[in-house]
């Protein structure tokens, strides 16, 4: 086997925590995916030589990357990938999966996934603080390799660390890691949507619940985006599952129990949702119908 065969192959090994990296980085398949290539490219010009931890190298160089698309995003004012220019109403790509037909406890084993919840939050941050987060907390990165990526001493990282993860940890909402509990609860949303049982359905939903609905810069039929506050409020945005040509699967998004909605196939919304005590705190969704044509729906029995 040739040596570029072989970095390749070596490269390979790695592609699937880069690609968890990024994706925790930029919120966007297609952008993480992107950054990931990058990340081939100068292993493929630099070579291996000299580098005694090659996931490590990898793992700062991608987030590297990451940095300089956020920073790129800022600089030209633009709200990723939405078009609305208000953050509010962010909601990142989501990542789909099948709800298992037996056995669904063995999803809360799925550790490497990031609820959408949390992906929200890290919008807010800082680039470098979300940089230093991200490789810190999620991938034990340590603060002297990250410090030279976002040019400060390992001390001044850490406290962009610090800043981010407080945040975090105030903004993220709390969730039922059970699925059996999210399905329930995503049951009666969907019996009482369907039915249009009114009260029934703020019923399930918190107090305090905030639904975010991003159509992208155009809108996409009765999907507009919004940010929607109040169990009474978001009530009532939720009829749309009771038109005849609408249908409502429960698939897994981002590891957690959630919701496509379709039309004659094709698919008009995913909805990523947080429980906790069994009410439903946050929903959101997603309706650009320009981001949703590249997900990938095949094996989710939608």
């Amino acid at each position: 086997m040739d040596l570029a065969q072989t970095l390749a192959d070596r490269f390979e090994e790695h592609r699937g925590p880069l690609r968890a990296v990024a994706y925790r980085m930029l919120g966007s398949v297609p952008e993480a995916e992107d950054a990931v290539q990058e990340a081939w490219l100068r292993l493929d010009r630099t070579g291996a030589d000299g580098i005694d931890n090659l996931g490590g190298w990898l793992t700062t160089v991608t987030g590297r990357i990451c940095l300089d698309m956020l920073r790129s995003r800022a600089a030209r004012r633009e709200q990723p990938m939405s078009g609305q220019g208000d953050a509010d109403v962010f909601v990142p790509d989501p990542v789909l999966r099948a709800v298992p037909r037996t056995d669904p406890e063995q999803e809360a084993l799925h550790t490497d996934e990031v609820g959408l919840a949390m992906l929200v939050v890290l919008e807010t941050l800082d680039p470098a603080e979300r940089l230093a987060f991200v490789l810190h907390d999620m991938f034990a990165v340590p603060f002297d390799a990250i410090a030279p990526v976002v040019e400060r001493t390992p001390a001044a990282t850490r406290q962009l660390a610090s800043r981010a993860r407080r945040r975090v940890r105030s903004a993220t909402p709390a969730a039922d890691p059970d699925p059996g509990r999210q399905r329930s609860a995503v049951e009666a949303f969907l019996a009482a949507s369907r039915t249009g049982d009114f009260e029934s359905l703020v019923a399930v939903l918190h107090p305090d619940i905030v639904l975010r609905a991003d159509a992208g810069a155009t809108g996409a039929g009765d999907a507009v985006t919004k940010l929607v506050r109040g169990a009474r409020e978001v009530a009532a945005q939720a009829m749309l599952f009771r038109r005849v040509n609408v249908r409502a699967r429960m698939v897994l998004v981002n590891g957690t129990v959630g919701l496509v909605v379709l039309s004659e196939g094709r698919p008009l919304s995913v909805t990523g949702l947080t429980v906790e005590d069994g009410r439903i705190t946050g929903l959101y969704i997603l309706a650009d119908q320009e981001r949703l044509a590249r997900l990938d729906l095949s094996g989710l029995q939608v």
